[in-house]
């Protein structure tokens, strides 16, 4: 049947999962798969994160950020082999070849000294500002927690063992961005950051503010108000591919308004080595190569190339190399839609 666009974003209620019944689990489970599929974004509430750990996090963001120019970009992420630091304004471009007005700090799950690394994946590189590490580490390790309790709720979904994603999420290259919007007295309100998709298999948002939009099917954009104490969880890339299309990875934009801002997105991977390939037959009219399985950090590596400007630099020079895997950006959900491409771009 036929689904009528989507007018809100819900909210769900996932205290449940952390119920030793796995009744009280599958029926979270049964409403996110259900919001998973029409919408492809929702709301978290009773997710257990403590008040603290959010306030410590935006405090010291906060302190990071009010530092001068020269002072963070001792910390710039062109300086880092794994992808981690400082993100000045302009240093991001998007579809179209457009710019952002925000500066961020980039960073991973944490590798211990001498543990092989990757291209997004080793020790993090931290700024000398007090409490800093301690205050966005505690944040990270709580986040990524909860990451893999939704992981789990969403093999429910998909009918598959609680546990089926455990051994796919052990040390990923989930990546927490500290995203700073400063005010801009000059901004009027109308789209910020091009229309996208995430590159991972679901997001976990915790914003302070107004402005993020969600793309339903019939090409309008819905607003996802800011609501305190809950988290916005939405579907990206991989998670589209492992459930063989029956989650979409929703398009979303954020729109520039004056008001300074803060966002905190934790990219929620499966591990580097994961080859990521439908765990379920398709669907009903739906071909069976119609996802091409995806080396996980090969496509995280490749999407960072194609919209940094010191990746780009480093490849212009021969430093580094795409994967033979890249795929083109915007090949995921509903960005492919000839029928919405006049509205996104």
């Amino acid at each position: 049947m036929h689904q009528q666009p989507f007018t809100e974003v819900p909210v769900v209620n996932i205290s449940g999962l952390y119920s030793e019944s796995l009744s009280d689990r599958l029926s979270v489970a049964s409403t996110i798969r259900q919001y998973a599929s029409d919408v492809g974004f929702f709301y978290i509430s009773g997710h257990r994160i403590p008040q603290a750990l959010t306030d410590n996090l935006i405090d010291s963001t906060k302190r990071y950020f009010k530092q001068s120019s020269a002072e963070k970009m001792r910390d710039y992420i062109g300086q880092s082999s794994n992808h981690s630091g400082y993100v000045p304004e302009g240093e991001e471009s998007f579809y179209g070849g457009s710019v952002d007005h925000k500066e961020s700090y980039d960073l991973s799950y944490e590798l211990p000294p001498g543990v092989t690394t990757r291209p997004m994946l080793g020790a993090n590189q931290w700024p000398q500002l007090a409490d800093f590490k301690q205050h966005v580490s505690d944040y990270y390790q709580a986040a990524f927690a909860l990451s893999k309790r939704i992981f789990s709720a969403f093999a429910l979904a998909l009918d598959l063992p609680e546990n089926h994603f455990d051994s796919l999420v052990t040390s990923p290259p989930s990546q927490l961005r500290l995203i700073h919007y400063p005010y801009n007295p000059d901004a009027k309100d109308r789209e910020g950051i091009g229309a996208h998709t995430d590159y991972e298999c679901f997001t976990l948002l915790l914003p302070t503010a107004d402005g993020l939009e969600v793309l339903n099917s019939a090409g309008e954009w819905i607003n996802a108000p800011y609501k305190p104490g809950c988290f916005v969880v939405n579907i990206g890339d991989m998670l589209e591919v492992l459930s063989n299309g029956r989650f979409t990875a929703t398009s979303h934009r954020v729109r520039k308004i004056k008001e300074e801002r803060y966002a905190f997105p934790l990219f929620c991977s499966c591990d580097y080595d994961v080859v990521v390939r439908p765990v379920l037959p398709p669907l009903p009219g739906n071909s069976a190569d119609k996802y091409a399985p995806i080396p996980c950090g090969d496509h995280l590596y490749a999407q960072t190339i194609h919209t940094f400007r010191y990746m780009q630099q480093r490849l212009a020079d021969g430093l580094i190399q795409l994967p033979d895997s890249a795929c083109e950006i915007a090949t995921f959900g509903k960005l492919r839609s000839e029928e919405n491409s006049n509205e996104i771009v």
